[in-house]
């Protein structure tokens, strides 16, 4: 990822509306299918925590630990006061055999980097206790590729179907797989696919906005987490999806 994605997300990860609702739908899909059963704090890993805005949020759920391939990116989590962190790629992470009951990756596995992202499930799988959870986000539909995916190094974008399969051939039972950012989805789409028909190009979608308009599409995010506690949705611009390792 280039430097200034990482300083946009270190400046912007606690108030941009994108990953305020991010977070409202990662907590509503843990507290529905991955935590309510389990007793005490957790121990969770998130693979792949870039600037560490979740990481400092899945503190609340129990003790957890970041690694990241950029040791640039470590750095801004060390800003934020986080310790539990490593430098390790998502295909050889440096944990014995079932540490964790809980992993999480979010925007990892499509980079240039990730050459095998079934060999990167499988390794979750061999870090996650037996009935432990992996909670995976990626950006979906290869068509939408534009030039914040060249910003972000992207590798390729995902279906739900694909998604499914990979987790299933690296051992998961897949519990719920949903596209998210649904209700945005389709000017989010005619934006990008207009910059790409007229050759309009803007660095990255993460940048600052009005307040208002941050707020509003705050609540429309918030408004899908609650629909996802319901449902799973046909479309969006990110896909999600949660299974158990066996």
């Amino acid at each position: 990822m280039n430097k200034e994605e990482y300083e946009n997300m270190y400046h912007l990860e606690d108030t941009h509306w994108w990953y305020m609702g991010m977070r409202h739908i990662v907590f509503d899909f843990l507290a529905k299918y991955a935590t309510k059963s389990r007793d005490g704090s957790l121990s969770i890993l998130d693979a792949g925590c870039g600037t560490g805005g979740m990481l400092k949020h899945l503190q609340k759920l129990g003790q957890a630990t970041g690694i990241d391939a950029c040791e640039e990116a470590l750095e801004f989590c060390r800003q934020r006061g986080l310790q539990r962190l490593a430098l390790a790629s998502v295909t050889d992470i440096p944990f014995a055999d079932t540490s964790f009951d809980l992993i999480v990756s979010f925007d990892v596995l499509y980079h240039k980097n990730v050459r095998d992202d079934v060999a990167a499930m499988r390794e979750f799988h061999r870090l996650l206790k037996p009935g432990g959870h992996l909670l995976i986000r990626l950006p979906a539909y290869n068509w939408l590729r534009g030039s914040h995916d060249e910003a972000v190094h992207t590798r390729q974008r995902y279906d739900s179907t694909e998604l499914r399969q990979k987790m299933s051939r690296a051992g998961f039972q897949v519990t719920k797989v949903t596209y998210a950012n649904s209700i945005l989805f389709p000017l989010a789409a005619t934006k990008r696919l207009t910059e790409m028909a007229f050759g309009l190009r803007s660095k990255s979608d993460v940048k600052e906005v009005s307040p208002l308009l941050n707020r509003t599409l705050a609540m429309v995010l918030g408004i899908e987490a609650r629909l996802l506690n319901l449902t799973s949705l046909p479309w969006g611009l990110s896909v999600f999806a949660l299974g158990k390792a066996l």
